[in-house]
């Protein structure tokens, strides 16, 4: 009788360590999974989706001060009053930002979420090129075109802008686990 239970803790004993390897295992292999997750998550926000956004806002918002300067609701039709102050914003301001969005996209294009680049993203980079040709020509004096003739996608800011939210809410997932966001939601709560 007391070798059969000295088999049997023997028995237990090897399970339980067993056991308690292969939790270690599949613990360490989690734990490793969600830290290269989250290493992919940054540097998608701090070099593609972060920059994209935050030039995305600038320009936004440069592009409404400057309708709000001109009583305007879009930029177009641009009138020959407008021009000197058009091609100063341009070249100054929307040129800058568009040059930094589409560089970032070009050389940073394998950070991008989907499998397949975004039809807007291609598109918003044959706008720039578009525009590049009018600054050309601007540059020469010759002032026939106003705008690019390939139009700005619409669906660009909200692309930039819907990318950016999920990777930050995916970024804050990876770095709080289930315990934190919950003990958060429960204390966010009652401070309403």
């Amino acid at each position: 009788m007391l070798h059969n239970a000295a088999i049997v803790t023997i028995v237990v004993t090897i399970a339980l360590a067993f056991a308690g390897y292969l939790v270690t295992f599949f613990s360490a292999r989690m734990l490793a999974r969600r830290r290269d997750k989250l290493r992919l998550v940054n540097r998608r926000l701090n070099e593609f989706y972060g920059p994209l956004y935050v030039a995305s806002q600038a320009g936004n918002i440069a592009y409404r001060a400057l309708l709000d300067k001109q009583g305007k609701e879009q930029c177009h039709p641009i009138l020959d009053s407008e021009m000197k102050e058009w091609m100063l914003w341009m070249t100054t301001i929307f040129t800058p930002l568009n040059d930094i969005r589409e560089r970032i996209i070009i050389e940073k294009a394998y950070l991008i979420v989907e499998e397949q680049m975004p039809q807007c993203l291609l598109d918003f980079v044959t706008h720039v090129v578009g525009y590049k040709a009018v600054l050309a020509k601007w540059a020469e004096g010759d002032l026939g075109e106003r705008r690019s003739s390939i139009g700005w996608p619409p669906e660009f800011d909200g692309y930039v802008e819907r990318s950016y939210a999920f990777l930050k809410a995916e970024q804050t997932r990876l770095m709080h686990g289930a315990v934190w966001r919950a003990w958060h939601r429960v204390f966010r709560e009652k401070g309403k």
